[in-house]
């Protein structure tokens, strides 16, 4: 499985659910339409999102060795 980071590509808004996805193997836009069904449910799911875009560190950018 991959490292649980946030991802430079792929992004819509944070890229929490493009780090889901790549985490547990799916796609990405899998995860954004569970995400949003999950919405009309009463529960924390936003704050979760939140939550998660605030303590996922981003994927660190490759620097070229010159």
């Amino acid at each position: 499985m991959a490292a649980l980071v946030r991802p430079r590509d792929g992004r819509v808004i944070g890229g929490v659910c493009a780090a889901l996805a790549r985490r547990f193997g799916t796609s990405a836009t899998t995860v954004r339409v569970i995400f949003l069904v999950s919405c009309l449910l009463p529960g924390p799911q936003f704050l979760l999102y939140l939550a998660l875009w605030a303590l996922l560190p981003a994927e660190k950018t490759r620097t070229a060795a010159w």
